[in-house]
This record gives C-alpha cells, sequence and structure tokens, in this order.
C-alpha cells in the first residue's frame, strides 16, 4: 500500500461517512465520498481510486448492482460495508467481485485495518509485481495464469483457471449452484454444467479425485475451497 492512498466511501448515510472519513484520515488515507451510485461512476471516472468502501442498500441502483457494473471494466478493490449479515449477502457480494464484507457492527478501527489488507492483497494493474496464492501443495501465479500443484506446472482451460482462483482467492466460503452459475456462465445450465467442470478441474488437481483436498463439495448447496493459504509472496 503506497502512502496516502485514496478511499472512495459509498454510503447514503452521513453519520457513517463521516465517521469513516475521520478514522480513514487519521491513518493518513485520503477520503472521497459519494451518497449514490450515480455518484460514485462520476467521482471513478475523474479521480484516480485505491480502494472503495461500498454500501448496499442505497436508493437507485444498489450497492450489488454498482459492484457488478463496476466489475465489467475495473478490478479496483471493493469491501461492502453493510447492515445485511446475513450469509447469503455476504456470498453474493464475494460472487459478484467484492474483495471483503463487513457488517456495520465492526468498530471503525476494524474497517480501516480491512481496508489495509485489501489493499496489500490488491493486483492492481498499476503494480509490476507477480502476485501468487500459496496454499502448499498449490499454488496460483495470478500474473500469468500458471497452477502448479507440488511444484509440477498444471495445464488449465481459461474456464478451469478462472474457477480456481475464485476459490482459490476466498476460502471456506461455500459457493451455491445458482452463484457459480451466474458468475461463470450467465445464468445458463445447470448443476450438471458445474460438476462437470469442477470434477474436470479435480483431475488435474487431487491426488485423488474421489478424496479431495482443496475443492470440497457441500451437499445439497456447492462447493468450498480448503487449504491454508501462506502470506501472499510478491516477485519483482
Amino acid at each position: 500500500m503506497r502512502k496516502e492512498a485514496t478511499v472512495l466511501v459509498v454510503d447514503d448515510d452521513q453519520s457513517i461517512v463521516e465517521l469513516l472519513r475521520d478514522f480513514l484520515e487519521n491513518d493518513n488515507f485520503q477520503v472521497v465520498t459519494a451518497d449514490n451510485a450515480a455518484q460514485a461512476l462520476a467521482v471513478l471516472k475523474q479521480e484516480l481510486i485505491d480502494c472503495m468502501i461500498l454500501d448496499i442498500m442505497m436508493p437507485g441502483q444498489n450497492g450489488f448492482e454498482l459492484c457488478r457494473q463496476i466489475r465489467s471494466e475495473s478490478s479496483i478493490p471493493i469491501l461492502f460495508l453493510s447492515a445485511l449479515s446475513e450469509d447469503v449477502d455476504k456470498i453474493r457480494g464475494l460472487a459478484l467481485g467484492g474483495d471483503d464484507y463487513i457488517v456495520k457492527t465492526a468498530s471503525p478501527g476494524e474497517i480501516v485495518a480491512r481496508v489495509k489488507a485489501v489493499l496489500r492483497r490488491s493486483s492492481s494493474q498499476q503494480e509490476l509485481k507477480r502476485k501468487v496464492l500459496d496454499y502448499g501443495r498449490l499454488s496460483l501465479d495470478l500474473s500469468t495464469r500458471e497452477v502448479f500443484v507440488d511444484g509440477r506446472h498444471i495445464f488449465l482451460t481459461p474456464k478451469e483457471y478462472d474457477l480456481l482462483q475464485f476459490f482459490a482467492s476466498h476460502p471456506k466460503f461455500v459457493f451455491t449452484y445458482d452463484q457459480l452459475l451466474e458468475k461463470f456462465w450467465q445464468g445458463i445450465g445447470d448443476k450438471h454444467t458445474v460438476r462437470v467442470h469442477l470434477s474436470r478441474l479435480r483431475e488435474k488437481l487431487e491426488a485423488d479425485p474421489n478424496h479431495p483436498q482443496f475443492i470440497i463439495n457441500v451437499w445439497g448447496v456447492g462447493y468450498r475451497f480448503e487449504g491454508e493459504s501462506n502470506e501472499n509472496h510478491s516477485y519483482s
């Protein structure tokens, strides 16, 4: 994270905006604010923003819709900050491209810490560094889209790689069939579509595909990624 990174706070509750502004500025961040999605899009066109804190329940276009729109053209880190605390809302936010999801009961200090963590993990286009997700036996080089298992390069199709990177970027989260279909197949297909692709992916990754270590079935719901991540490594 470079000094004085700029954070865009998007929320129609001015008391929350001002509280976050105080804590972020106290930690040497530059802060820009917007009351709604239209204002946020205008700011993104005019200023260089390093990270967004995005509310969900706003008048007009909501945060989920805004995130989907931004993700069609930008990889800017997005942290959802919402009163919606159900797991289904958190999973939806991540599936749409959010980098983190924070419930509004969190303290301002925790929110600032989560902003810093997301910025450290960010693989923004401005950084000329290789980013690696390291899970011990399994590693993904995000800059070259290469995958290694036990040090051996594994060839994946573009769809297989995108699926694996998505799961590996959100360990322990359970993603439903419908969420995966929406994200990777624009909602076209059924459970069989997801199962076939993940079965092929497991055959390439797993020592025993019938007893997977990485992508695990959650019966009747979907899948989750298992694995203890080593700290992300950067190489110049």
